[in-house]
């Protein structure tokens, strides 16, 4: 991680915010600087729909003081600014430990840190010009239009980038910048009053990685534009999906989105210990379940911020532990948490580097980082073949999971029946629901490495304010015995 600083007027803002906390009598304290760039361009049928490109930079302050908590920022980027930012934060630190009956906070060790991270990349996509996005954007929705029954033809592609500096009162010194990149495809047929979608790689704004515009190409979204097409049209009279008890296969990219609503989210540890219970917040993972059966014995779930190519990948969190990789399910049963270092300090476990921010405005909290489903050894069409009946799940659609994360619903926009071992029949409106422990003890079979890869979500809503946070998934289709389904009416 030894690399030419970033931009140094970062890094000595933060130095010199750190020499006021120690003038200023704090006994931890750090401060962030942080730019944020983002672009989202968006095309439908042959105009542009969405192109929107902000910047936004600033600083923010954490003072631990007397066992409470100050915190404080503006977007001025000056030793002035960060000074009086400084008092400020140790002036509201003191008032909440005079007011607050709470313990002291107490913070899990964390070697000091120092270096640099950048993202890796090919082309950076700040650097690719608007008009050759927009050229592969059009060209893709247009390979969508291979019927007049598609009324919409999406195509998408964003961009993030953050650069920071980080440095605490304990000696960490750090700068970094990541950087993600994606998009997709959306195509939306209607007839005869019925209306259906479907999406590629997978819903919402498509599939991101951590690097450059290489990740973008790669999707391919031209080619695959009249496949996404004519499942659009199938589905418009495809029957309804039957409802029962199934054996299911569920897709990697339904997959990402059940591990990050049903693993990720519980497994965050100030949810679990009822610190942010708002946006169905709170967890049944409570402490005293370490050690619960969550799954089968096949089911290990992990987070990894060294993931390559993971958009929730790092050098450090916005708290500077460094980025690892900690198990959460081993074997099925629950074995760890995502937490900073107060929360895994109140449970006495060692932090997760799970502590980030969206914003200079904004504290950070505990977040997703990667977190992944480790691989099993099936192949797909192994998987299929040894389905004798059962239902084939595709791409999210909608969801809908109480305040424990326990009970869930996920609808999907396609569904393949399974009839001995072949792929058979397409259906639409499809839904399954489950009850989270008992949904993963019914895992029995996980693909393999070759069907095993990272998908990446863009906006992760957490906390109030709201922040958006993107995550990965890493994830192979995965086989659950005995899951309830139905059909979206």
């Amino acid at each position: 991680m030894a690399m030419e600083p970033l931009d140094p007027r970062r890094r000595e803002l933060a130095r010199a915010g750190v020499q006021a906390l120690g003038k200023a009598g704090v006994r931890f304290g750090d401060v962030r600087v942080l730019c944020r760039e983002r672009q989202w361009l968006q095309v439908k049928g042959d105009e542009v729909d969405v192109a929107t490109q902000t910047l936004d930079q600033g600083f923010a302050v954490r003072a631990l003081v007397d066992g409470a908590w100050g915190f404080a920022g503006a977007p001025e980027l000056s030793e002035a600014a960060i000074a009086r930012a400084v008092d400020a934060a140790a002036s509201i630190a003191r008032g909440s430990a005079a007011a607050d009956g709470r313990a002291p906070v107490s913070l899990a060790p964390v070697a000091p840190q120092h270096g640099t991270y950048r993202t890796p990349r090919v082309r950076d996509p700040f650097d690719v010009p608007d008009a050759e996005k927009l050229d592969l954007l059009f060209r893709a929705a247009a390979a969508l239009r291979t019927d007049p029954r598609i009324k919409v033809a999406r195509a998408t592609a964003v961009s993030l980038r953050l650069r920071s500096a980080l440095c605490n009162t304990e000696g960490t010194d750090i700068e970094q910048e990541t950087l993600v990149c994606g998009g997709g495809l959306g195509a939306i047929a209607t007839a005869d009053g019925e209306v259906q979608r479907r999406t590629y790689p997978k819903d919402m704004e498509g599939d991101i990685h951590a690097g450059g515009w290489e990740h973008l190409e790669s999707l391919d979204l031209v080619a695959n534009a009249p496949r996404v097409a004519d499942e659009a049209i199938a589905l418009l009279s495809a029957p309804t999906c039957p409802a029962g008890t199934f054996r299911v296969v569920i897709d990697g990219a339904q997959m990402s989105l059940q591990i990050h609503e049903s693993c990720g989210h519980p497994t965050e540890l100030d949810r679990a210990l009822g610190d942010e219970i708002s946006l169905a917040g709170a967890s049944f993972l409570t402490p005293q379940r370490v050690g619960l059966r969550y799954g089968s014995p096949l089911v290990n779930l992990y987070a990894d911020s060294t993931t390559p190519g993971g958009p929730g990948t790092f050098g450090w969190d916005d708290e500077g532990t460094p980025a690892g990789r900690h198990d959460l399910v081993k074997d099925g049963v629950f074995v760890g948490y995502l937490g900073s270092r107060e929360t895994s300090a109140r449970i006495g476990a060692p932090t997760a580097a799970a502590f980030r921010a969206d914003s200079w405005s904004r504290l950070p909290i505990v977040r997703m980082v990667n977190v992944h489903l480790a691989p099993g050894d099936w192949r797909f069409e192994d998987l299929v073949a040894d389905t004798d009946d059962g239902l084939l799940m595709s791409v999210n659609k909608s969801w809908s999971i109480d305040e424990l994360r326990l009970n869930f619903q996920f609808g999907c926009e396609a569904a393949w029946e399974i009839k001995k071992g072949k792929r058979g029949r397409l259906f639409k409106n499809p839904v399954y629901t489950g009850i989270t422990p008992q949904f993963w003890g019914a895992c029995d079979a996980i693909c393999g490495a070759d069907d095993w890869r990272v998908w990446g979500w863009m906006f992760c809503g957490k906390g109030d304010p709201m922040q958006i946070i993107h995550v990965g998934h890493g994830t192979s289709p995965a086989r659950f015995n005995d899951v309830q389904v139905g059909a979206r009416r």
